[in-house]
C-alpha cells in the first residue's frame, strides 16, 4: 500500500524562511526515504518568488486544510461503463473482479448513472413484464453479440414487443402459437422458419443451425423479421437473451454523489443516511475520479503534518487541530502548542528555521545540493536581516558561511541583490503593502495584528499617514482587533517606522515612546518576533 506523504508547510502568511525551511526540510525527509512534500499556506511575496526563480524551485502546492479530502484518499477505481454496454459485459467484469458497481458514463465522461448487483438482479427476479420492456428496447446487434451468434439480416423496420417464445420441434408445432412482433427460438427447420416469419414473428434466433436456407432469407426480407444464428442451444439463448439488455435502460440514474473536495469527516456523516454499497466521486465536470465506500470512511486518517517555522495552531492550516502533527521545527517563542500525544519539537534560540534546517542536514551527514543551499542562504539572511537583526546568533552566521560556500555565493553581494528586490515597493498599493507579511498575536486575551513591510528608505512612506492608518482601522474592523500596528522597516536605515489602529493603540505609544513625536525612525528596531512583539507584550502586561 502506498505510503500517505508528509506535508510540511510554514505559517498562513509565508515568508522566505518558511517556505524555504519546508523546501529543505522535504528535500530532506525525501533523502532519508519519507514522501515528503512542500506546501504553502497563502500567496509568496516578492523576495521568496525571486530566490525560487534564481535558484529553480518550483512554487509549493498550496495546502488549504489539514483535514483530508476525498480527492487525496485511495479511493476504489472500477471501470466505468458506456450506457451500451450489456448486462452479460457487466456480470463478466464483476466475476473478474474489477467491482461489484460501476458507473454510467456518457460520450463526455460524465457521469448518469450506476449500475450493480441488485439493479442487474430485478432483471431475473422481477416481474416478467420488466424484462419484456427491455427486451424490447435492445438493439439486435447486443442479442447477436450475448448469445455468441451471427447476424443474417437485419431490417430497419423493426417491431419487437420483447415477449420470447420457443417452439417446440415437432409436427404442426406453429399453429397454436402467437408470435406476432415476439422474438422466437426455432431449430434447423426451414419450413417452421419460414411459417413462423409469415405468422408475423419480429426476429427469429435460430438454434443448432450453421446456415439459413436463402428463401428464408428473402422471406425475411418481405416480412421484416430479423435473422439471428445463435451460438448456444435453446436453453441457453433463451437465458441469455436477458443479458443482453444494454445497462443504460436498467441504472440508477438518482445517484448519490459526492464531490472531491468534500473533507472526508463530512462524507462519513452523509454516509450515515444512506444504505448504498458505493459512492460515485466527482469533479467540477461531474466526471468520476473514483468511487468511495463505508470501508474507506472507517479507515481514513487526517494529513500528516510537520510545522515549519510556527508552533501556534492560529497561525497554521485550516483544520490543524484534527491533523496527525507529526513534528515541528521552530524558532518563535513557544504558544498554545498542545497535542493529544507527543510529537518531535525541535525549537532553538536562532534567528532562521533555515539555520535548524542546515543543521540537521549536517547531523545526518546529508548533502545540500547547491541551489538548495543559496534558497536555504536566502531565507537566513532574510529572517535576520543579513545578520543586523538582534535575533541573530553566531550559529546564523556559522551556517550562512557554510551555505555560502556550498552555492558558491559571495553573502554580501547576494544580500544586495535580495534586498534590492524584496524592498522594492514601487508599483503597489497601500493595501497591498499592508497585507504582504502580516501575523497575528493573542496576548493576554488581547488580540493584535502586526504588519511589517520591507522598504528601501524611511523617505518611502512620507506622506502616505492618513492611508497606512486607514487600511490599518479596516483591519481592526474585519477581524475585530485591539490594536493593529504597521511597521515599515528600512534596513539600509537601521531602523522602523511605526504607524497604529484600534482602540488599544497607545500601547504602541507606550511601547515605543518617540511614536507620539510622529512616525519617525525607531533606531535599531528591526525584528517583529524578538523586539516588536516582547515589547508590546510588557506594556500589555503591565496595563
Amino acid at each position: 500500500m502506498q505510503q500517505e506523504p508528509l506535508y510540511i508547510t510554514g505559517h498562513i502568511h509565508p515568508d522566505t524562511d518558511s517556505v524555504a525551511s519546508a523546501i529543505g526540510y522535504a528535500f530532506l525527509k525525501r533523502a532519508m526515504g519519507i514522501p515528503a512534500k512542500a506546501c504553502r499556506l497563502g500567496n509568496l511575496n516578492t523576495e521568496t518568488r525571486y530566490l525560487l526563480e534564481r535558484f529553480h524551485f518550483e512554487e509549493p502546492e498550496l495546502l488549504e486544510d489539514a483535514r483530508i479530502q476525498l480527492k487525496e484518499m485511495q479511493l476504489d477505481h472500477p471501470v466505468d461503463l458506456n450506457p451500451e454496454t450489456t448486462i452479460f459485459e457487466t456480470l463478466q467484469l464483476m466475476q473478474s473482479g474489477q467491482g461489484q458497481g460501476f458507473g454510467v458514463t456518457d460520450e463526455n465522461g460524465v457521469l448518469i448513472g450506476i449500475v450493480t448487483r441488485s439493479d442487474i438482479s430485478f432483471v431475473g427476479l422481477g416481474d416478467t413484464a420488466q424484462g419484456i420492456d427491455l427486451l424490447k428496447e435492445t438493439p439486435v446487434e447486443n442479442i447477436v453479440k450475448t448469445i455468441s451468434g451471427k447476424l443474417v439480416y437485419r431490417d430497419e423496420n423493426r417491431h419487437i414487443n420483447g415477449k420470447v417464445s420457443i417452439v417446440a420441434l415437432t409436427k404442426n408445432h406453429v399453429k397454436n402459437y402467437d408470435i406476432q412482433d415476439r422474438i422466437v427460438i426455432i431449430g434447423d427447420d426451414p419450413q417452421a422458419q419460414s411459417d413462423l416469419i409469415r405468422k408475423g414473428a419480429g426476429m427469429l434466433v435460430m438454434v443448432w443451425t450453421k446456415e439459413v436456407q436463402p428463401e428464408v432469407v428473402e422471406l425475411a426480407k418481405q416480412y421484416h423479421c430479423q435473422l439471428v444464428l445463435s451460438g448456444h442451444g435453446s436453453m441457453n439463448t433463451s437465458r441469455y437473451l436477458y443479458f443482453s439488455v444494454p445497462i443504460g435502460l436498467i441504472m440508477t440514474k438518482k445517484v448519490v454523489t459526492f464531490s472531491d473536495y468534500e473533507l472526508a469527516e463530512d462524507v462519513s456523516r452523509k454516509m450515515l443516511k444512506t444504505r448504498y454499497r458505493m459512492y460515485p466521486v466527482v469533479n467540477k465536470k461531474y466526471q468520476p475520479i473514483g468511487y468511495v465506500t463505508r470501508y474507506h470512511m472507517m479507515n481514513y486518517t487526517n494529513k500528516k503534518i510537520v510545522m515549519v517555522d510556527h508552533n501556534e495552531f492560529s497561525q497554521s492550516v485550516k483544520g490543524i487541530e484534527q491533523a496527525e502533527l507529526v513534528e515541528v521545527l521552530d524558532h518563535h517563542r513557544i504558544c498554545d502548542f498542545a497535542t493529544s500525544k507527543p510529537v518531535s519539537f525541535r525549537n532553538e534560540i536562532v534567528g532562521s528555521t533555515a539555520t535548524i534546517v542546515a543543521k540537521i542536514f549536517k547531523e545526518n551527514q546529508i548533502p545540500i545540493p547547491k541551489d538548495l543551499a543559496g534558497l536555504l542562504l536566502g531565507a537566513v539572511l532574510s529572517d535576520t536581516l543579513k545578520f543586523q537583526s538582534p535575533t541573530t546568533t553566531q550559529k546564523d552566521i556559522e551556517v550562512a558561511n557554510m551555505l555560502a560556500a556550498f552555492a558558491s555565493l559571495d553573502i554580501d553581494a547576494f544580500a544586495t541583490d535580495m534586498f534590492t528586490v524584496s524592498s522594492d515597493i514601487s508599483g503597489k498599493s497601500v493595501e497591498q503593502l499592508v497585507n504582504t507579511d502580516i501575523k497575528y498575536f493573542e496576548i493576554r486575551n488581547q488580540k493584535l495584528m502586526i504588519s511589517q513591510v520591507i522598504i528601501p528608505c524611511v523617505d518611502y512612506v512620507l506622506g502616505l499617514d492618513e492611508e497606512i492608518e486607514q487600511e490599518l482601522s479596516k483591519l481592526v474592523k474585519q477581524r475585530g482587533l485591539d490594536v493593529c500596528v504597521g511597521v515599515f522597516t528600512s534596513i539600509l536605515e537601521n531602523g522602523s517606522v511605526f504607524f497604529a489602529s484600534g482602540p488599544k493603540k497607545h500601547w504602541v505609544e507606550e511601547a515605543f515612546p518617540s511614536y507620539k513625536n510622529g512616525h519617525i525612525v525607531q533606531k535599531n528596531i528591526l525584528s517583529r518576533k524578538n523586539q516588536i512583539v516582547p515589547m508590546l507584550t510588557d506594556v500589555i502586561t503591565k496595563s
